[in-house]
């Protein structure tokens, strides 16, 4: 068989040790596996939602049982603390768990009547759908699309992100362990550049992409000339908004989760931080505090505070959004050092517009900090920006948080809790960060032929 030139590496970020290389697909193999996925799809489609339950529920039981052997891949191959690997991968199993069990239900003909009759509305699966996943949840980002889809009826390709190969493969072996047919499930070991021609195939009905907003609107572009459902998921830098009644102590402990989480690389990590004056220095006075004592160190380590970003690279990224910020004007009140791929975690304030930290998302642990002075401040700085995936706000005041969430021009709003996901409820975003849903009812019918059946009387 002839190999590409152009291997997939997987490194620890740790200490830059090669773990394993793969190779990428030559054009004829990738061509094989799109055929395949597209005949398997005839048999797949045929099998009864109770056929396809079993399997993804035995899927979510594998996610359990090799829990700890995952969550270590993981850190191994882009730095995720184990305890955060670990979460992760309840979160697959809940989401296997859940579209197994309801998939069946949300998906059920719907009865329409009108004044000449009756209608029925029918959920059929498309075909060949294929995911372009990143690499900072390399079990949860394809879990949600995978989950749904396969229920469906749908047979799933996946590209996923060339820094964490071992986790992609790991993902499909699992998938195969709980009786997915081969072509049903494909992992598709290819670079950014090998990824093109899958789009223009006709045999592929559908893409969804979670990645950056550059990489998505060039998707979407070449999806858009071959008229294909897309669904973007673009990133964000998501508000954090504090008003002068919130429980500090909870806050803060919300704050320090949101933002430091996988090492704040996150798409719904806490990134714009917006204070009101009146708790302005009560607040950074605490996190910085806090800030000041975390150390870093090895992420199968339980004692380590937080690990190395994905790659050393992403870490001389951030460590120059930081510096050019800084040279604007912005004051780095603690941390934002770099070592290796490990960024010390940050504070920046007094962020002048223009400047990265102001216009771009910074995808690791600095927080952005800007201090309004009342709730109306705090909502108009909240939606100044070309962004809308999702956002938070603290407050006591269960009605208000409730007002201010609902004033975010966001896709996924939080009140006294940091921005998460869960099976049953859908996410995705509004203006630059993307269109579309995933997870929940909604996540299950982006990709389905909601067909009318109209009858007369």
């Amino acid at each position: 068989m002839v190999k590409s030139k152009r291997p997939l590496i997987s490194i620890n970020p740790l200490n830059g040790e090669t773990l394993k290389t793969f190779h990428e697909m030559t054009p004829d193999e990738l061509d094989k596996a799109i055929g395949r996925a597209d005949n398997a799809f005839v048999e797949w489609s045929k099998r009864s939602f109770g056929e396809r339950a079993a399997i993804l529920k035995r899927a979510g039981q594998l996610f359990e049982e090799r829990a700890d052997e995952l969550a270590k891949l993981m850190a191994q191959e882009m730095g995720k603390k184990v305890n955060d690997g670990l979460g992760e991968l309840a979160l697959c199993a809940e989401i296997f768990a859940y579209y197994a069990e309801e998939g069946e239900k949300i998906l059920a003909p719907q009865h329409l009547s009108t004044r000449e009759g009756e209608g029925t509305l029918v959920f059929q699966p498309l075909g060949v759908v294929y995911g372009i996943q990143p690499w900072n949840f390399p079990f949860y980002q394809p879990s949600r699309f995978t989950a749904a889809n396969l229920i469906a009826g749908n047979v799933v390709l996946t590209k996923h992100a060339s820094n964490v190969p071992q986790c992609a493969e790991a993902f499909e072996q699992l998938l195969f362990d709980a009786g997915v047919p081969k072509g049903v499930y494909t992992n598709l070991p290819i670079t950014s550049a090998g990824a093109a021609p899958i789009i223009d195939d006709d045999r592929v009905k559908g893409i969804s992409f979670t990645g950056s907003n550059a990489a998505g609107a060039k998707v979407a572009e070449q999806a858009g000339r071959n008229v294909k459902k897309t669904v973007m998921e673009l990133g964000g830098v998501d508000p954090f908004i504090v008003l002068e009644d919130a429980d500090m102590d909870l806050t803060v402990e919300r704050f320090v989760e949101g933002k430091l989480g996988n090492c704040g690389q996150i798409c719904l990590a806490a990134k714009r931080i917006i204070l009101t004056e009146p708790i302005a220095d009560e607040f950074l006075g605490r996190v910085t505090k806090l800030f000041e004592q975390l150390k870093p160190g090895d992420p199968l380590e339980d004692i380590t505070d937080y690990g190395p970003l994905c790659t050393q690279k992403a870490a001389e990224q951030l460590e120059e959004q930081v510096s050019e910020s800084v040279k604007a004007g912005a004051h780095l009140l603690v941390g934002g050092k770099r070592n290796g791929a490990f960024v010390e975690p940050g504070i920046l304030t007094d962020i002048p517009a223009g400047s990265p930290a102001a216009e771009e998302e910074l995808f690791g642990p600095i927080a952005c900090v800007w201090v309004v002075k009342d709730e109306e401040a705090a909502i108009e700085m909240a939606n100044d920006s070309r962004f809308g995936l999702g956002g938070s706000v603290y407050t006591k005041d269960h009605e208000r948080g409730q007002r201010v969430a609902e004033k975010l021009e966001c896709g996924t709003a939080f009140v006294n809790h940091v921005a998460s996901s869960y099976a049953s409820m859908p996410m995705g975003g509004v203006k630059k960060s993307g269109y579309g849903r995933e997870l929940g009812e909604l996540g299950i019918k982006e990709f389905v032929n909601q067909k009318l059946i109209r009858h007369f009387n």
